[in-house]
């Protein structure tokens, strides 16, 4: 997506998000579009199950699970680039790199641009196209069914994946996270398709913002023994960190810069 029609997808959805309905016209004068313009926007964006169109603007849509990638882009942002910031020393010029469709792995994302040789692996539309466009990487984006809201492809990805050697390193994120079920998902195509992805990782970090210890979630992807480490900001109630270390896996507690989230 090129970055002013992003940069408007924003904006348009943080109206939406305040005021929970947006005018055609309201939005072409602050935006400093046209009405036309402003339409195809809303579009693009009901297509993909973000908002719903009525007449002379869009209302939110009904969430039923994850949420949006637009809207997630929004939420704990400083928290997520935190996370981002830390991490990306692990990756090095020319590793083979998993990332999942998380929007705390296209927060690391915009930090390994300047990588010189990675091969990215990854099931994120939005991934494949900033690395494609903004890199000199070989994105792998395997095969599957897309799921409009997520910006993501799910299905066939341990099909594709096996036997092709092994990745460096794997990142992922999920809903939620227990010591009793590893790394956890609302939906269970992401959930499987974190699973496959995670399988040839040499390691496998999990970057987790801490809203996600204790939320509610429904599916495992990734087991605890499967994971290298985790990471996430300083947000994390200790007893909830305690827990996940107490099953030995790492957690690494990252300070926040306290921007906006």
């Amino acid at each position: 997506m090129p970055e002013d029609e992003f940069s408007r997808s924003q904006a348009i959805l943080g109206e939406l998000d305040h005021h929970g309905r947006v005018v055609v016209t309201d939005l072409a004068a602050k935006l400093g579009v046209s009405p036309v313009t402003v339409r195809k926007d809303l579009q693009a964006l009901e297509q993909r199950s973000v908002l719903r169109r009525v007449r002379g603007g869009a209302v939110a849509a009904a969430r039923t699970d994850e949420g949006s990638f637009e809207a997630r882009m929004r939420r704990r942002r400083s928290e997520k680039d935190a996370v981002a910031r830390a991490v990306a020393p692990l990756v090095r010029d020319g590793d083979v790199v998993a990332l999942d469709s998380s929007t705390t792995c296209h927060h690391l994302a915009r930090q390994l641009l300047p990588r010189r040789g990675l091969v990215v692996v990854t099931n994120s539309l939005a991934l494949a196209s900033l690395f494609t466009e903004r890199s000199d990487a070989r994105v792998l984006l395997p095969g599957g069914t897309v799921r409009r809201a997520a910006r993501s492809v799910v299905g066939l990805v341990g099909d594709v994946l096996a036997g092709r050697g092994r990745i460096d390193h794997g990142f992922l994120s999920g809903n939620g996270i227990s010591a009793a079920h590893g790394v956890m998902d609302l939906a269970l195509e992401e959930a499987e398709a974190k699973r496959y992805l995670a399988g040839p990782c040499r390691q496998v970090h999990a970057l987790l913002d801490s809203s996600k210890f204790g939320a509610f979630s429904l599916h495992a992807s990734v087991p605890l023994d499967r994971l290298t480490a985790v990471w996430t900001d300083d947000g994390a109630g200790p007893d909830a960190v305690a827990e996940i270390e107490a099953a030995g896996v790492p957690v690494h507690v990252v300070p926040t810069t306290g921007g906006p989230s």
